[in-house]
């Protein structure tokens, strides 16, 4: 299955639901009145892309549409996925794209941080980069093993400490060790933390703060979330680049959810690039980002003669 294959399947369900709700507005006729602009308008926003970047699309449409005088709806229609495209932040090319970096994984709890080191650790060697695995998550029971499982099939070194140990001492311990084996990408597992807990996060900024004080490379702050949370999620990457600035985040679980419009939302509101998305358990189902395949696979086409 190719690339956009991949993509479209995992998030088939969001866009039939979007097409479910696209195609009552239709079913009212093509004009491109009020209604029609109000209705795309919620169906975005039902789409869980979020207000204000459903508001920005609507309003960018509604102007091509004056100045091209379109003739209806279906003209509009046809502009959509690559207005969808655009209104995503770009960039972030720097975080995971070949260069020197420590990159650290945020997030809450059961979005798949691990998961997701473990395979962008694969991914990364296979492409013959040196990595270096960090386990600071050292709360969680049996999180260092499952990152110890994922360090062997990725076949890269990991450095932990026993459970219970101070995360950011981890984390130095792990920068340390990759000056002396010469790593070029450091990747550092986090303990998962409600946002909305002040002790947790002043735990992480901790945590953060001392890597980016000793790490020699640079450094990002990667959030890893759950597509399935919707406009939950939204809020957490609130939370999360309040207190870290982000550099950037990776959408996980897109196969398994109606809610797939979330990673505009956040993209847009925060001014994030998406990295990566997950659309599926396999090694290879963490999926480089790229806005116009996603817009194509969250829309869809609309035709007047279905």
């Amino acid at each position: 299955m190719g690339f956009f294959d991949r993509i479209s399947e995992g998030l088939s369900r969001s866009r039939d639901k979007f097409k479910e709700q696209m195609n009552v507005l239709l079913d009212r006729g093509p004009d491109l009145d009020d209604e029609f602009w109000d209705g795309l308008e919620e169906t975005l926003i039902l789409a869980d892309i979020g207000g204000a970047a459903a508001s920005e699309i609507v309003e960018n449409l509604r102007d091509q549409a004056t100045r091209r005088a379109l003739p209806d709806a279906y003209a509009v229609l046809d502009l959509l996925n690559d207005q969808i495209a655009s209104t995503f932040t770009p960039g972030g090319e720097d975080v995971l794209g070949g260069g020197p970096a420590v990159v650290l994984f945020v997030g809450i709890n059961g979005t798949g941080k691990t998961t997701t080191v473990g395979k962008l650790a694969k991914e990364a060697t296979d492409a013959g980069r040196t990595v270096l695995l960090g386990s600071a998550d050292t709360f969680r029971a049996a999180a260092i093993e499952q990152l110890e499982v994922w360090a062997r099939r990725a076949n890269v070194p990991v450095c932990t400490r026993e459970r219970g140990s101070d995360p950011a001492s981890v984390c130095y311990d792990t920068l340390e060790r990759a000056e002396q084996e010469g790593a070029d990408l450091v990747l550092v597992d986090t303990a998962g933390r409600l946002h909305t807990s002040a002790d947790l996060m002043r735990e992480l900024e901790k945590v953060v703060a001392v890597v980016r004080k000793r790490s020699q490379l640079p450094v990002y702050t990667v959030l890893v979330i759950d597509a399935t949370t919707g406009q939950n999620g939204l809020q957490q990457a609130r939370e999360f680049d309040r207190a870290l600035d982000l550099d950037g985040v990776i959408v996980t679980k897109l196969d398994g959810t109606a809610k797939g419009g979330i990673a505009l939302a956040v993209s847009h509101e925060l001014e994030l690039p998406v990295l990566k998305i997950g659309v599926g358990e396999g090694l290879d189902d963490l999926k480089d980002f790229d806005a116009h395949d996603f817009a194509r696979a969250l829309v869809g086409d609309f035709d007047e003669r279905e």
